[in-house]
């Protein structure tokens, strides 16, 4: 049978001309089973079987797509290959995953070129102006706003933990609680940044503009960041203090990071908000005297080179859920879905379980996006669930998820960087005080089941 007899699937966020459902396929989604079976059978056995550090991010996850992607290629023998090839072609042809892509290579330059010295100038100017009792809340306040400019929340721990080290052995803070605050508020920037892998990935999939998920979300973030504030500001005047934390800062290198923030609240063009950011960065850098012009070009391409991953996933998922959708599987999980959530607001929470099960699996909150994407544009169609509230909806949940799994990589960095330290401490000691990502989790089902929907969004 030939491609012309197939009817063109709609993948990440593109309506074809033919919106007819293929007929359920439970077996065309054998591939997301076989990636699942492969990479969180290997991760669990690495890591908590085998003991080995990093387990979970020692699988290639490209090669467990590829295998993925391969078992597609075996399925519907019917289908020539040659029509295979170009059905996937048009999936990572397809404008959101081009455009996908491209942000994400411009946002690995950008850190590149700016650096992540200027995160703990921030955290070391807070500390010195606030006092020692309120250091927390402050180690919160910054993960929040660094993860906020710079869009990584792996990136930002990295940065804070050492902090937050040195702020529970001068301060007399748990540490459990102090590593927690950073985890939570970096979770909180990850979710919104405009420069996150997660938003990215989102906003494109659902064909919706940054900033409209930016305010979606804000409504749903705001509240949740400013309730586990206040936890952290109550279990901290229960603490008998000890000094404060001192730190050299530069706060002349926080300019391009605003100049970002500020260019995508307002609503600049991602593109030309990012090359302002790499314009401004490039020139502070080299001014302060911060890398010298040569060392600029090498950070430039190594910021590049770091989204190589993210990008092979991307297009590696299109391809392989081009293949899925064609072959029916996702008629299959979209005819399950409406069998068991009713309604807009059903739907809603439908599209977060989705999108947190993907997360639970791959231990990726982008991977998750990008794989609940498809599904999650068809649910949009016949739930008539604008955009994006969908982008907003698929991003918050991936990140509450990612936020708490014991095996995810910010939970696993964060340990990593206490033990570089010379400290100790396990997942299930941070987990209790991860406030952020369980306040965002109810903020969230209040969006779905409280708050009414406006019209026209």
């Amino acid at each position: 049978m030939y491609l012309s007899e197939y009817h063109e699937p709609t993948i990440i966020g593109v309506e074809t001309e033919d919106k007819k459902m293929k007929d359920e396929n439970v077996k065309a989604l054998l591939p997301i089973g076989v990636f699942l079976i492969l990479y969180l059978g290997l991760g669990l056995t690495f890591e908590y079987g085998l003991k080995i550090p990093m387990g979970f991010y020692n699988i290639p996850i490209v090669v467990a797509f590829l295998v993925a992607l391969l078992v597609a290629c075996l399925q519907n023998p019917k289908l020539k290959f040659d029509d295979k090839l170009e059905l996937m072609a048009k999936g990572v042809g397809n404008k959101n995953i081009m455009t996908m892509i491209l942000i994400f290579m411009v946002a690995g330059i950008f850190v590149g070129v700016v650096g992540r010295s200027s995160a703990e100038s921030v955290a070391y100017f807070l500390l010195s102006i606030i006092p020692a009792r309120f250091a927390v809340a402050v180690l919160f306040l910054v993960s929040c706003f660094v993860s906020l400019a710079m869009g990584t929340s792996v990136g930002t721990i990295t940065l804070i933990t050492p902090i937050a080290v040195a702020v529970s052995a001068g301060s007399g803070f748990g540490l459990p609680l102090c590593v927690g605050a950073v985890v939570g508020g970096a979770m909180f920037g990850d979710n919104l940044s405009f420069i996150s892998d997660t938003t990215i990935a989102a906003c494109n999939g659902q064909g919706c503009a940054m900033k409209d998920k930016f305010r979606e979300n804000f409504g749903i973030a705001l509240p949740a960041a400013v309730v586990s504030l206040i936890i952290i500001l109550v279990q901290s005047f229960g603490v008998e203090v000890g000094e404060g934390v001192v730190g050299d800062y530069n706060l002349i290198q926080i300019i391009p990071y605003l100049l970002v923030l500020i260019g995508g609240i307002v609503g600049i063009n991602v593109f030309v908000v990012l090359l302002i950011g790499i314009a401004s960065g490039a020139v502070i850098m080299l001014v302060t005297g911060a890398t010298q012009a040569t060392e600029l070009l090498a950070n430039m391409g190594s910021g590049a080179a770091g989204m190589f991953e993210t990008t092979m996933v991307a297009i590696l998922v299109s391809a392989i859920c081009a293949l899925i959708a064609e072959y029916g599987g996702f008629a299959a999980l979209l005819g399950f879905i409406k069998r068991t959530f009713k309604g807009s607001k059903g739907g809603k929470l439908g599209m977060g379980l989705l999108v947190g099960a993907m997360d639970i699996a791959t231990a990726n909150n982008t991977v998750a996006i990008v794989m609940a994407n498809p599904i999650a544009k068809e649910m949009s169609d016949d739930y008539g669930i604008s955009p994006r509230k969908a982008a907003s909806i698929l991003d918050t949940f991936s990140c509450v998820f990612q936020g708490i799994i014991p095996y995810g990589a910010q939970m696993l960095v964060a340990i990593s960087a206490v033990a570089e330290l010379g400290g100790e401490i396990s997942a299930f000691q941070i987990i209790p005080c991860l406030y952020y990502p369980y306040v965002l989790l109810i903020s969230s089902l209040v969006f779905i089941y409280l708050v009414p929907e406006k019209k026209n969004s």
